[in-house]
């Protein structure tokens, strides 16, 4: 199984959009990338942690390629806000793709140069390796599907 880490705002939305996609094998919901060992949601919304809300995707690449996760990704957030997606507004809630094999950088450098033709704003996800990643509290995994009513500014009916 292949695995990449993708920020996109809420992460309950992100999650619940990639567990339909055919080839996603598992998905989990954390934080990433910042400088708090083990951060809990409070801390990561109401303090300085450096982490980013985002979906550890475990994909199998038989069935799904990287591009093909990427240029999903691309349809539910907007990659040129900063810091913010829909009306989820902080640091926590920027757009990231942080790769965890460095083999995967260069599809993922070609798909954001791609889709950076659709915008006149700079692209503002940014491009990492994984340096951190803590799993988010057991109530925030598979969130939506425990909560069919609950908060989603991603539109999970985009092909």
């Amino acid at each position: 199984m292949k695995e990449i880490v993708l920020a996109g705002g809420c992460f309950w939305g992100v999650e619940a959009y990639f567990l339909r996609l055919e080839g996603v094998v598992e998905t989990e919901v954390g934080y990433a990338n910042g400088s708090v060992e083990n951060p809990t949601y409070q801390q990561v919304c109401n303090t300085n942690t450096g982490h980013a809300e985002v979906c550890r995707i475990k994909y199998d690449e038989e069935k799904i390629r990287l591009e093909d996760i990427l240029m999903k990704f691309f349809k539910i957030i907007d990659p040129t806000a900063v810091n913010r997606q829909g009306p989820d507004i902080g640091h926590q809630y920027r757009t990231g793709i942080y790769y965890t094999d460095e083999a995967d950088l260069q599809v993922i450098l070609k798909v954001i140069g791609d889709e950076q033709s659709k915008y006149s704003k700079k692209i503002a996800t940014e491009v990492e390796p994984l340096k951190v990643y803590y799993p988010a509290e057991e109530y925030h995994q598979k969130y939506l599907e425990k909560n069919p009513n609950g908060y989603c500014h991603i539109n999970l009916n985009v092909d």
